[in-house]
Protein backbone atom coordinates (compact mmCIF):
# COMPACT_ATOMS: atom_id res chain seq x y z
CA UNK A 1 0.00 0.00 0.00
CA UNK A 2 1.09 3.31 -0.25
CA UNK A 3 1.85 6.02 1.91
CA UNK A 4 0.51 9.66 1.84
CA UNK A 5 2.23 13.02 3.17
CA UNK A 6 1.94 13.16 6.84
CA UNK A 7 -0.19 15.58 8.03
CA UNK A 8 1.14 19.15 8.95
CA UNK A 9 1.66 20.07 12.44
CA UNK A 10 1.30 23.66 11.60
CA UNK A 11 -2.08 23.46 10.02
CA UNK A 12 -4.96 24.32 12.09
CA UNK A 13 -8.26 22.76 11.77
CA UNK A 14 -11.24 25.29 11.27
CA UNK A 15 -12.97 23.76 14.33
CA UNK A 16 -15.59 25.99 14.10
CA UNK A 17 -16.75 24.98 10.59
CA UNK A 18 -16.13 21.03 11.29
CA UNK A 19 -18.29 21.21 14.41
CA UNK A 20 -21.25 22.97 12.77
CA UNK A 21 -20.92 20.64 9.95
CA UNK A 22 -20.63 17.47 11.96
CA UNK A 23 -23.99 18.74 14.09
CA UNK A 24 -25.76 19.32 10.90
CA UNK A 25 -24.50 15.81 9.24
CA UNK A 26 -25.86 14.05 13.03
CA UNK A 27 -29.26 15.74 12.33
CA UNK A 28 -29.44 15.07 8.91
CA UNK A 29 -28.89 11.28 9.21
CA UNK A 30 -30.52 11.10 12.32
CA UNK A 31 -34.15 10.54 11.25
CA UNK A 32 -33.66 8.94 8.06
CA UNK A 33 -31.59 6.46 9.79
CA UNK A 34 -34.62 5.67 12.10
CA UNK A 35 -37.52 4.83 9.73
CA UNK A 36 -36.94 1.70 9.93
CA UNK A 37 -38.61 1.98 13.46
CA UNK A 38 -41.73 3.58 12.06
CA UNK A 39 -42.15 0.86 9.42
CA UNK A 40 -44.59 -1.73 11.52
CA UNK A 41 -46.48 0.77 14.16
CA UNK A 42 -47.23 3.06 10.80
CA UNK A 43 -48.21 -0.33 8.75
CA UNK A 44 -50.31 -1.59 12.09
CA UNK A 45 -52.23 1.82 11.91
CA UNK A 46 -53.03 2.59 8.06
CA UNK A 47 -53.12 -1.20 7.24
CA UNK A 48 -50.62 -0.56 4.38
CA UNK A 49 -47.83 -3.38 3.43
CA UNK A 50 -44.16 -3.41 3.19
CA UNK A 51 -44.18 -2.93 -0.20
CA UNK A 52 -45.96 0.48 0.18
CA UNK A 53 -43.41 1.51 2.79
CA UNK A 54 -40.62 0.06 0.88
CA UNK A 55 -41.42 2.14 -1.87
CA UNK A 56 -41.79 5.17 -0.03
CA UNK A 57 -38.22 5.12 1.67
CA UNK A 58 -36.82 3.73 -2.16
CA UNK A 59 -38.32 6.86 -2.94
CA UNK A 60 -36.54 8.82 -0.14
CA UNK A 61 -33.52 6.92 -1.06
CA UNK A 62 -34.03 8.36 -5.07
CA UNK A 63 -34.54 11.75 -4.28
CA UNK A 64 -31.93 12.01 -1.91
CA UNK A 65 -29.34 11.04 -4.85
CA UNK A 66 -30.56 13.00 -7.64
CA UNK A 67 -31.07 16.31 -5.09
CA UNK A 68 -27.60 15.68 -4.06
CA UNK A 69 -25.07 16.65 -7.39
CA UNK A 70 -27.85 19.37 -8.17
CA UNK A 71 -27.36 20.99 -4.55
CA UNK A 72 -23.84 19.93 -4.51
CA UNK A 73 -23.73 22.35 -7.46
CA UNK A 74 -25.89 24.93 -6.12
CA UNK A 75 -23.55 25.12 -2.88
CA UNK A 76 -20.22 25.07 -4.68
CA UNK A 77 -21.70 28.04 -6.67
CA UNK A 78 -24.29 29.94 -4.36
CA UNK A 79 -22.97 28.83 -1.25
CA UNK A 80 -23.57 25.97 1.49
CA UNK A 81 -25.34 28.10 4.00
CA UNK A 82 -27.90 28.48 1.71
CA UNK A 83 -28.42 24.93 0.78
CA UNK A 84 -28.01 24.09 4.51
CA UNK A 85 -31.15 26.04 5.29
CA UNK A 86 -33.13 25.21 2.42
CA UNK A 87 -32.34 21.12 3.54
CA UNK A 88 -33.14 22.13 7.40
CA UNK A 89 -37.22 24.03 5.91
CA UNK A 90 -37.64 21.17 4.03
CA UNK A 91 -36.97 18.18 6.06
CA UNK A 92 -38.74 19.88 9.27
CA UNK A 93 -41.93 20.26 6.33
CA UNK A 94 -41.72 16.83 5.15
CA UNK A 95 -41.56 15.15 8.64
CA UNK A 96 -44.79 17.00 9.59
CA UNK A 97 -46.41 16.10 6.38
CA UNK A 98 -45.32 12.28 7.21
CA UNK A 99 -46.89 12.71 10.34
CA UNK A 100 -50.29 13.05 8.69
CA UNK A 101 -49.59 10.47 5.87
CA UNK A 102 -52.76 8.53 5.77
CA UNK A 103 -52.78 8.11 2.29
CA UNK A 104 -49.80 6.59 -0.20
CA UNK A 105 -49.44 9.42 -2.36
CA UNK A 106 -48.63 12.09 0.73
CA UNK A 107 -46.40 9.35 2.30
CA UNK A 108 -44.49 8.92 -1.45
CA UNK A 109 -44.26 12.74 -1.22
CA UNK A 110 -43.18 14.07 2.20
CA UNK A 111 -41.45 10.97 4.04
CA UNK A 112 -40.19 10.20 0.12
CA UNK A 113 -39.77 13.34 -2.21
CA UNK A 114 -39.47 15.53 0.60
CA UNK A 115 -37.09 14.41 2.96
CA UNK A 116 -35.23 12.73 0.48
CA UNK A 117 -34.55 16.28 -1.67
CA UNK A 118 -34.02 17.30 2.57
CA UNK A 119 -30.80 14.73 2.92
CA UNK A 120 -29.56 15.53 -0.23
CA UNK A 121 -29.36 19.18 0.68
CA UNK A 122 -27.87 18.51 3.41
CA UNK A 123 -25.59 15.57 3.75
CA UNK A 124 -22.21 14.34 3.02
CA UNK A 125 -21.98 16.18 -0.65
CA UNK A 126 -22.42 19.20 0.78
CA UNK A 127 -21.05 19.22 4.03
CA UNK A 128 -17.60 17.77 3.09
CA UNK A 129 -17.04 19.41 -0.07
CA UNK A 130 -17.35 22.94 2.62
CA UNK A 131 -14.94 20.83 4.73
CA UNK A 132 -12.81 20.40 1.70
CA UNK A 133 -12.30 23.76 1.08
CA UNK A 134 -11.15 25.20 4.39
CA UNK A 135 -8.61 22.46 5.51
CA UNK A 136 -5.21 21.48 3.77
CA UNK A 137 -4.99 18.23 1.57
CA UNK A 138 -3.06 16.40 4.27
CA UNK A 139 -6.09 17.55 6.80
CA UNK A 140 -9.15 16.35 4.51
CA UNK A 141 -9.27 12.73 4.77
CA UNK A 142 -9.46 13.33 8.44
CA UNK A 143 -12.00 15.98 8.61
CA UNK A 144 -14.57 13.83 5.84
CA UNK A 145 -13.81 10.64 8.64
CA UNK A 146 -15.26 13.49 11.23
CA UNK A 147 -18.18 14.64 8.90
CA UNK A 148 -19.39 11.17 8.29
CA UNK A 149 -18.39 9.89 12.00
CA UNK A 150 -21.15 12.45 12.96
CA UNK A 151 -23.47 11.23 10.93
CA UNK A 152 -22.68 8.06 12.56
CA UNK A 153 -23.63 9.66 15.78
CA UNK A 154 -26.75 10.52 14.91
CA UNK A 155 -27.58 6.98 13.70
CA UNK A 156 -26.47 6.16 17.24
CA UNK A 157 -28.41 8.10 19.04
CA UNK A 158 -31.72 8.46 17.03
CA UNK A 159 -32.03 4.66 17.03
CA UNK A 160 -32.98 4.76 20.98
CA UNK A 161 -34.49 7.88 20.71
CA UNK A 162 -37.07 7.22 18.20
CA UNK A 163 -38.23 4.09 19.59
CA UNK A 164 -38.65 5.93 22.92
CA UNK A 165 -40.62 8.67 21.35
CA UNK A 166 -42.83 6.10 18.81
CA UNK A 167 -43.61 4.05 22.46
CA UNK A 168 -44.19 7.41 24.55
CA UNK A 169 -46.27 9.50 22.21
CA UNK A 170 -46.76 7.25 19.19
CA UNK A 171 -45.60 7.81 15.52
CA UNK A 172 -47.18 10.12 14.42
CA UNK A 173 -46.12 12.68 17.07
CA UNK A 174 -42.78 10.92 17.27
CA UNK A 175 -42.46 12.47 13.12
CA UNK A 176 -43.34 16.34 14.98
CA UNK A 177 -40.87 16.15 17.55
CA UNK A 178 -38.07 15.16 15.12
CA UNK A 179 -39.70 17.97 12.84
CA UNK A 180 -39.09 20.46 14.94
CA UNK A 181 -35.22 19.87 15.64
CA UNK A 182 -34.49 19.91 11.95
CA UNK A 183 -35.13 23.78 12.31
CA UNK A 184 -31.72 24.01 14.19
CA UNK A 185 -29.91 23.27 11.09
CA UNK A 186 -30.45 26.70 10.17
CA UNK A 187 -29.14 28.11 12.36
CA UNK A 188 -25.83 25.45 12.35
CA UNK A 189 -24.97 26.36 8.86
CA UNK A 190 -24.16 29.75 9.37
CA UNK A 191 -20.29 28.67 10.15
CA UNK A 192 -20.37 27.02 6.67
CA UNK A 193 -21.36 29.89 4.23
CA UNK A 194 -19.06 30.53 1.27
CA UNK A 195 -18.82 28.47 -2.12
CA UNK A 196 -16.29 27.38 -4.15
CA UNK A 197 -14.68 30.19 -4.37
CA UNK A 198 -14.30 31.06 -0.72
CA UNK A 199 -12.41 29.18 2.23
CA UNK A 200 -8.65 28.78 2.36
CA UNK A 201 -7.88 26.43 -0.45
CA UNK A 202 -9.96 28.52 -3.08
CA UNK A 203 -6.57 29.16 -4.70
CA UNK A 204 -5.56 26.13 -5.59
CA UNK A 205 -9.02 25.47 -7.16
CA UNK A 206 -8.84 24.53 -11.08
CA UNK A 207 -10.55 26.64 -13.12
CA UNK A 208 -13.14 25.23 -15.36
CA UNK A 209 -16.98 25.08 -16.16
CA UNK A 210 -18.78 22.43 -14.15
CA UNK A 211 -20.24 21.06 -18.01
CA UNK A 212 -16.45 20.65 -18.65
CA UNK A 213 -16.11 19.07 -14.94
CA UNK A 214 -18.22 16.52 -15.71
CA UNK A 215 -16.82 15.74 -19.31
CA UNK A 216 -13.51 15.39 -17.46
CA UNK A 217 -15.37 12.91 -14.73
CA UNK A 218 -17.29 11.07 -17.16
CA UNK A 219 -14.17 10.55 -19.04
CA UNK A 220 -11.91 9.10 -16.31
CA UNK A 221 -12.10 5.72 -15.57
CA UNK A 222 -11.16 5.85 -12.03
CA UNK A 223 -14.14 8.17 -11.36
CA UNK A 224 -16.88 5.54 -13.41
CA UNK A 225 -15.31 2.84 -11.22
CA UNK A 226 -15.84 4.35 -7.79
CA UNK A 227 -19.35 5.98 -9.20
CA UNK A 228 -20.41 1.81 -10.21
CA UNK A 229 -18.55 0.93 -6.76
CA UNK A 230 -20.44 3.16 -4.66
CA UNK A 231 -23.88 1.73 -5.87
CA UNK A 232 -23.18 -1.43 -3.78
CA UNK A 233 -22.83 0.69 -0.47
CA UNK A 234 -26.18 2.02 -0.85
CA UNK A 235 -27.65 -1.20 -1.55
CA UNK A 236 -26.18 -2.86 0.90
CA UNK A 237 -26.99 0.19 4.25
CA UNK A 238 -30.40 1.07 2.83
CA UNK A 239 -31.83 -2.61 3.23
CA UNK A 240 -30.30 -3.10 6.35
CA UNK A 241 -31.30 0.49 7.65
CA UNK A 242 -35.23 0.30 6.10
CA UNK A 243 -35.73 -4.15 6.65
CA UNK A 244 -33.51 -5.25 9.65
CA UNK A 245 -35.57 -4.50 12.22
CA UNK A 246 -38.57 -6.05 10.53
CA UNK A 247 -36.17 -8.75 9.81
CA UNK A 248 -35.36 -9.49 13.30
CA UNK A 249 -39.39 -9.85 14.52
CA UNK A 250 -39.63 -12.11 11.59
CA UNK A 251 -36.99 -14.60 13.02
CA UNK A 252 -38.31 -14.36 16.40
CA UNK A 253 -35.50 -12.25 17.58
CA UNK A 254 -37.11 -9.71 20.53
CA UNK A 255 -38.40 -6.15 19.54
CA UNK A 256 -35.31 -4.67 22.04
CA UNK A 257 -32.59 -6.40 20.03
CA UNK A 258 -33.34 -3.81 16.82
CA UNK A 259 -33.10 -1.34 19.02
CA UNK A 260 -29.67 -2.09 19.96
CA UNK A 261 -28.56 -3.44 16.91
CA UNK A 262 -29.27 -0.28 15.20
CA UNK A 263 -27.99 1.68 18.06
CA UNK A 264 -24.81 -0.59 18.14
CA UNK A 265 -24.27 0.40 14.29
CA UNK A 266 -24.38 4.07 14.68
CA UNK A 267 -22.02 3.68 17.67
CA UNK A 268 -19.18 1.90 15.75
CA UNK A 269 -20.10 3.56 12.47
CA UNK A 270 -18.25 6.17 14.11
CA UNK A 271 -15.36 4.86 15.21
CA UNK A 272 -15.22 3.14 11.76
CA UNK A 273 -15.78 6.64 9.85
CA UNK A 274 -13.08 8.32 12.09
CA UNK A 275 -10.54 5.03 11.82
CA UNK A 276 -11.09 5.12 7.68
CA UNK A 277 -10.31 9.08 7.69
CA UNK A 278 -7.21 8.46 8.89
CA UNK A 279 -6.80 4.98 7.64
CA UNK A 280 -7.45 6.88 4.33
CA UNK A 281 -4.93 9.76 4.89
CA UNK A 282 -2.06 6.95 5.30
CA UNK A 283 -2.91 4.05 2.94
CA UNK A 284 -4.15 2.79 -0.89
CA UNK A 285 -8.00 4.22 -0.62
CA UNK A 286 -8.90 1.92 -3.39
CA UNK A 287 -7.40 -1.32 -1.33
CA UNK A 288 -8.83 0.13 1.96
CA UNK A 289 -12.39 0.13 -0.21
CA UNK A 290 -11.70 -3.02 -1.67
CA UNK A 291 -11.34 -4.96 2.12
CA UNK A 292 -14.36 -3.11 3.06
CA UNK A 293 -16.49 -4.44 0.75
CA UNK A 294 -15.40 -7.97 0.97
CA UNK A 295 -15.35 -7.69 4.40
CA UNK A 296 -18.92 -6.40 4.57
CA UNK A 297 -19.90 -9.96 2.17
CA UNK A 298 -17.96 -12.12 4.66
CA UNK A 299 -20.26 -10.84 7.55
CA UNK A 300 -23.62 -11.09 6.02
CA UNK A 301 -22.41 -14.26 4.99
CA UNK A 302 -21.67 -15.39 8.52
CA UNK A 303 -24.86 -13.87 9.93
CA UNK A 304 -26.90 -15.56 7.68
CA UNK A 305 -25.32 -19.05 7.93
CA UNK A 306 -24.58 -19.23 11.46
CA UNK A 307 -27.37 -19.79 14.05
CA UNK A 308 -29.11 -16.51 14.69
CA UNK A 309 -29.48 -15.73 18.49
CA UNK A 310 -29.18 -12.11 19.85
CA UNK A 311 -25.78 -12.64 20.12
CA UNK A 312 -25.03 -13.41 16.82
CA UNK A 313 -27.18 -10.31 15.99
CA UNK A 314 -25.14 -7.74 18.48
CA UNK A 315 -21.98 -9.03 16.73
CA UNK A 316 -23.06 -8.49 13.12
CA UNK A 317 -24.52 -4.97 14.31
CA UNK A 318 -21.00 -4.00 15.54
CA UNK A 319 -18.82 -5.85 12.82
CA UNK A 320 -21.39 -3.79 10.20
CA UNK A 321 -21.11 -0.59 12.33
CA UNK A 322 -17.31 -0.44 11.95
CA UNK A 323 -17.89 -0.83 8.19
CA UNK A 324 -21.02 0.87 7.77
CA UNK A 325 -20.04 4.49 6.36
CA UNK A 326 -16.21 3.62 6.29
CA UNK A 327 -16.60 3.81 2.56
CA UNK A 328 -17.39 7.91 2.71
CA UNK A 329 -13.68 8.83 3.34
CA UNK A 330 -11.61 7.59 1.27
CA UNK A 331 -14.32 8.09 -1.19
CA UNK A 332 -14.79 11.62 -1.42
CA UNK A 333 -11.37 11.34 -0.83
CA UNK A 334 -10.46 9.70 -4.24
CA UNK A 335 -13.00 12.16 -6.10
CA UNK A 336 -11.30 15.45 -4.38
CA UNK A 337 -7.75 13.60 -5.08
CA UNK A 338 -8.73 13.24 -8.85
CA UNK A 339 -10.47 16.46 -9.61
CA UNK A 340 -9.52 18.84 -6.87
CA UNK A 341 -12.13 20.99 -4.71
CA UNK A 342 -13.64 23.61 -7.52
CA UNK A 343 -16.30 21.18 -8.13
CA UNK A 344 -16.65 18.73 -5.54
CA UNK A 345 -19.76 19.34 -4.74
CA UNK A 346 -20.98 18.55 -7.82
CA UNK A 347 -18.42 15.55 -8.61
CA UNK A 348 -19.00 13.71 -5.60
CA UNK A 349 -23.05 14.39 -5.59
CA UNK A 350 -22.64 12.54 -8.81
CA UNK A 351 -21.10 9.12 -7.45
CA UNK A 352 -23.47 9.55 -4.45
CA UNK A 353 -26.47 9.39 -6.55
CA UNK A 354 -25.00 5.89 -8.03
CA UNK A 355 -25.27 5.11 -4.18
CA UNK A 356 -28.44 5.94 -3.59
CA UNK A 357 -29.64 4.48 -7.27
CA UNK A 358 -28.32 1.21 -4.87
CA UNK A 359 -30.15 2.82 -1.55
CA UNK A 360 -33.57 2.68 -3.93
CA UNK A 361 -33.44 -0.58 -4.88
CA UNK A 362 -31.94 -2.55 -1.93
CA UNK A 363 -34.80 -0.94 0.12
CA UNK A 364 -37.53 -1.12 -2.79
CA UNK A 365 -36.45 -5.17 -3.72
CA UNK A 366 -37.01 -5.85 0.51
CA UNK A 367 -40.40 -5.08 0.83
CA UNK A 368 -40.71 -6.11 -2.78
CA UNK A 369 -39.72 -9.72 -2.65
CA UNK A 370 -40.68 -9.77 0.50
CA UNK A 371 -44.25 -10.03 0.14
CA UNK A 372 -43.85 -11.95 -3.07
CA UNK A 373 -41.41 -14.81 -1.72
CA UNK A 374 -42.67 -14.12 2.65
CA UNK A 375 -38.56 -13.85 3.19
CA UNK A 376 -35.80 -11.26 3.03
CA UNK A 377 -33.18 -14.13 1.74
CA UNK A 378 -33.12 -13.29 -1.66
CA UNK A 379 -32.09 -9.96 -1.16
CA UNK A 380 -29.25 -10.47 1.61
CA UNK A 381 -27.35 -13.31 -0.63
CA UNK A 382 -27.94 -10.59 -3.19
CA UNK A 383 -25.99 -7.79 -1.56
CA UNK A 384 -23.38 -10.81 -0.98
CA UNK A 385 -22.96 -10.90 -4.60
CA UNK A 386 -22.79 -7.43 -4.95
CA UNK A 387 -19.93 -6.80 -2.17
CA UNK A 388 -17.33 -8.64 -4.28
CA UNK A 389 -18.37 -7.15 -7.33
CA UNK A 390 -17.37 -3.89 -5.56
CA UNK A 391 -14.59 -5.25 -4.10
CA UNK A 392 -12.89 -5.79 -7.64
CA UNK A 393 -13.55 -2.91 -9.60
CA UNK A 394 -12.21 -0.80 -6.64
CA UNK A 395 -9.12 -2.37 -6.91
CA UNK A 396 -7.66 -0.98 -10.21
CA UNK A 397 -8.34 2.46 -9.07
CA UNK A 398 -5.40 4.66 -9.64
CA UNK A 399 -4.87 6.95 -6.24
CA UNK A 400 -3.53 10.49 -8.42
CA UNK A 401 -4.71 13.36 -9.84
CA UNK A 402 -6.23 13.32 -13.44
CA UNK A 403 -3.86 14.36 -16.17
CA UNK A 404 -4.04 18.01 -16.84
CA UNK A 405 -1.48 20.51 -18.93
CA UNK A 406 1.17 21.32 -16.38
CA UNK A 407 0.28 24.96 -16.17
CA UNK A 408 -3.00 24.83 -15.37
CA UNK A 409 -2.52 21.70 -12.74
CA UNK A 410 -4.13 22.14 -9.43
CA UNK A 411 -1.70 23.28 -6.28
CA UNK A 412 -3.05 20.35 -4.18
Amino acid sequence: MSQAAPVSARATMPWLIICAGALVALLTFGPRSAMGFFQLPMLADTGWDRTTFGLAMAIQNLAWGLGQPVFGAIADKWGTARVLTFSGLLYAAGLALMSTAHSESILYLSGGVMVGLAVGAGSFGTILSAFARNVTPEQRSFAFGIGTAAGSAGMFLFAPLSQALISTYGWSDSLVIMAVMMLAIPLLAIPLRGNSSSGTQSQAAFKQTAGEALREAFGHKGYLLLTSGFFVCGFQVAFITAHFPAYLRDIGIDARYAVIAMALIGFFNVIGSLSAGVIGQRYSKPYFLAYIYLARSVAVTAFLLLPQTPLSVIIFAIVMGLLWLSTVPPTNGLVAIMFGTRHLGLLGGLVFLSHQVGSFLGVWMGGTLYDQLGSYDTVWWFGVALGVFAAIVHWPIQEKPVDRPVAIQPAE
